[in-house]
């Protein structure tokens, strides 16, 4: 089993489980052991899929202000939540191949496994909405035409990317790629770094 063949049916499991309530506010229920990789991989898709509910419930032009602004904070922690997981994430692979050697011509990647497999995340969720709008009945037959061409190019998308990751993860099994973690380096969540929080004038 290639590492995205236990990544994609749990990304699926995940935004089913989520969808039994469709609630932002539902606790999640983590089937998995805890702090093993299905464990984090789990978590980080109902991190993705609550955020990706809160995004469309803040895009309401008759919100309340005030609803808005918890909603922006709550969508704050979301994101940072996110990061820490990918980073937990990419910790497990690192911790995985430590021992792997480096070949002389080892190149590195543009990004890390964990940063690809948060992608491969939210394109599950872009494929279970886009297969909702494919199934309405309520709508033209253009749009119907229209969401099932996207949707069979989001379903090449997860294949194509699926494919890039488990290659990935070969090559750095390998020696022929190595990894790094840039730990983030977020300013606007660090009191010392962000002027409105430390009171720059």
């Amino acid at each position: 089993m290639t590492f995205t063949q236990l990544c994609n049916p749990i990304f699926v499991q995940s935004i089913n489980d989520y969808h039994v309530t469709d609630n932002v506010d539902t606790p999640i229920n983590n089937p998995y052991e805890w702090q093993s990789i299905e464990y984090y991989l789990y978590l980080k898709n109902w991190i993705d899929t609550v955020q990706w509910h809160f995004e469309d419930i803040i895009r309401d032009p008759n919100i309340n202000p005030d609803a808005a602004l918890v909603l922006k904070r709550r969508i704050d922690k979301s994101n940072q939540d996110r990061t820490d997981l990918v980073e937990m994430i990419d910790s497990y692979f690192l911790d995985k191949y430590k021992d792997v050697e480096a070949l002389p011509d080892a190149t590195i990647n543009t990004e890390s496994p964990a940063w690809a497999i948060d992608r491969l995340s939210i394109l599950a969720l872009k494929i279970y909405h886009m297969q909702q709008e494919v199934d309405r009945t309520d709508t033209t037959p253009e749009h119907h035409a229209q969401c099932e061409a996207k949707l069979n190019v989001l379903l090449e998308q997860q294949k194509d990317l699926s494919s890039a990751i488990d290659q990935l993860i070969a090559d750095i099994e390998a020696g022929r790629k190595y990894m790094k973690v840039y730990k983030q380096m977020k300013m606007y969540n660090d009191p010392n770094l962000n002027p409105v929080l430390y009171g720059k004038k």
